[in-house]
Formats: structure tokens, C-alpha cells, sequence
């Protein structure tokens, strides 16, 4: 059976975690009022997560670049092997979305963001008018969005597994 590199695989995973994470860390600030204690703290965690998911998205596009990608198996119908293609660069483009609609609701006001606080993000374009609301909804669509395909990605794997018993989820692990 033709696996998935380690790095890869190891990407894949923690990339998910991350995504699912953030989602669910953005909901709760949603939730959150101005005197709450969490107020300040989790938009940080947030924002730097957030960073740090696209600096592993960009070492997983350049490992997919470099590394050899498993071949579709013999099973998986020509439909099957396009709409994976298209669903996969789908997540990426979703995901840069959310990066960019992300840093433009950062730099609204002109300020840097921050990388955990280790360094700043530079304000490298702040001149749309409404900049924080309409990039914080791109950011919310992009979000919903990521999170429903990426619902139906992990379905398929699983109906690849137990209907078709077929080997797809096994090379990603």
C-alpha cells in the first residue's frame, strides 16, 4: 500500500487540529463580552494560531510539491479521483481565505499583529473602507465553509473505509 510521507501525514493531522480548533475558539470569543476576563486573551491565542496554521500550510504545499504523492487507487473511479483533486484545492483556497480575511481584521486599525508575541506581523495594506467588517465576514463564510467541506472530506474517507473497504484513510495514517 502506497502511504503518504510521514511529514505529510503529520501535517494533514495537526493542520486538521488546528482548523477545528480555531473554529471552535472563534465561536466561543463570538460569545464573549467586553468585560469578560477572555476577552483580550483569546482573540491573541486566536490570531497567533492562526499564523502559525499558515506557515504549516505553506511548508505542507511545499512538501507536496517536493515529496512524491501517492497514486489514486486502482478502485477510485475517474469522478472520484477529480472531485478529491478539486475538493482538496478547494480546502487550501478556503483556508487562504480565512488567512487573509483574518489578517485584514488584524490590521484594520493600522496596528501590527503578533506572532505569540515573539515578533509582529507588519500592517502591509489597510486602506478598505469598512475593512474589519467585511473582512470579518469573508473570515466567518470562509470558516463555515472550511469546516462543512472539510466535514465532507473526512465522510468520504470514512465511506472509502467501511462501504468501499478500500485502502484511502489507512494511507493517511
Amino acid at each position: 500500500m502506497q502511504k503518504f510521507s510521514i511529514p505529510m501525514r503529520l501535517l494533514h493531522w495537526l493542520s486538521a487540529l488546528l482548523v477545528v480548533g480555531l473554529f471552535a475558539l472563534g465561536l466561543w470569543m463570538r460569545n464573549l463580552s467586553y468585560y469578560d476576563s477572555l476577552y483580550q486573551v483569546l482573540p491573541f491565542w486566536h490570531k497567533s494560531i492562526g499564523f502559525l496554521l499558515l506557515f504549516l500550510i505553506l511548508l505542507r504545499l511545499l512538501t507536496r510539491i517536493l515529496t512524491p504523492q501517492p497514486t489514486p487507487l486502482a478502485s477510485h473511479k475517474k469522478w472520484e479521483q477529480v472531485l478529491a483533486r478539486g475538493t482538496h484545492w478547494l480546502l487550501y483556497g478556503l483556508m487562504f481565505g480565512l488567512f487573509i480575511s483574518g489578517y485584514l481584521v488584524v490590521t484594520a486599525d493600522n496596528r501590527p499583529g503578533t506572532f505569540f508575541g515573539w515578533f509582529d506581523i507588519p500592517v502591509l495594506f489597510s486602506a478598505i473602507e469598512q475593512q474589519e467588517d467585511l473582512a470579518g465576514l469573508v473570515h466567518e463564510y470562509c470558516a463555515w465553509s472550511l469546516i462543512g467541506l472539510s466535514a465532507l472530506h473526512a465522510l468520504a474517507a470514512i465511506k472509502h473505509h467501511f462501504l468501499d473497504k478500500d485502502n484511502t484513510l489507512k494511507r493517511m495514517f
